[in-house]
């Protein structure tokens, strides 16, 4: 019998994430009526860049709305470049960016107002280059104690990963050493098709 599994919806989400979303005994729900949490994965991604831990933050268009479903994003300024722009600077000497760099791309090249929408079709691009399938569905409702295990608050943005995982090379490690649990770009970018292999070895706390 499958775990029942509740996930939050993350932009281009940490590697912890995909190690229990891909977890094949997991039967994954993601939770889409939740009241919108500030400064989490939720609009945000961590990278390696050449100072260190990098942020990518999806400005939130202020609606009024609260549940996830229903939040923008802001267009104000022209942060898909931005971010495609950290990105391609932070990877591209990396071993595999040249090889993924049109899929990843392909993320920023449409405008999509909605935050969960955009979030789902960015996880679309990672699981194809994944070269992966993974059956989930979508909340139909808020359920404050679910039945499900609930991980919606399990993955900070703010404190340190406690999933343990082991040391690959990292385009800046010789300067600041490794950096675990970052998106699974990092993943990705420097290891490349060995990224599955490694996700199903991570080992939560």
């Amino acid at each position: 019998m499958k775990n029942k599994i509740l996930l939050p919806i993350f932009y281009l989400p940490p590697v912890s994430w995909f190690s229990v979303f891909l977890n094949e005994d997991n039967e994954i729900a993601l939770e889409q009526f939740e009241n919108f949490p500030k400064q989490t994965y939720r609009n945000r991604a961590a990278i390696y860049g050449a100072n260190g831990k990098l942020p990518l933050i999806i400005p939130i268009r202020h609606n009024g709305k609260r549940e996830l479903k229903d939040i923008e994003i802001s267009f104000a300024e022209d942060w898909q470049k931005l971010h495609w722009k950290s990105i391609k600077t932070a990877y591209q000497s990396t071993p595999y960016f040249e090889f993924y760099e049109d899929r990843l791309k392909a993320v920023f090249d449409e405008k999509v107002s909605s935050l969960l929408e955009f979030n789902l079709k960015a996880l679309k691009v990672i699981l194809r280059i994944l070269k992966t399938e993974k059956d989930f569905q979508l909340t139909g409702e808020y359920i404050r104690h679910p039945e499900s295990q609930d991980l919606r608050e399990k993955f900070s943005a703010k404190s340190e990963s406690e999933f343990v995982m082991e040391e690959y090379y990292q385009s800046f490690s010789d300067k600041f050493g490794f950096i675990k649990d970052l998106s699974v770009l990092d993943l990705i970018c420097n290891i490349g098709p060995e990224s599955m292999t490694y996700i199903k070895n991570i080992k939560p706390d």
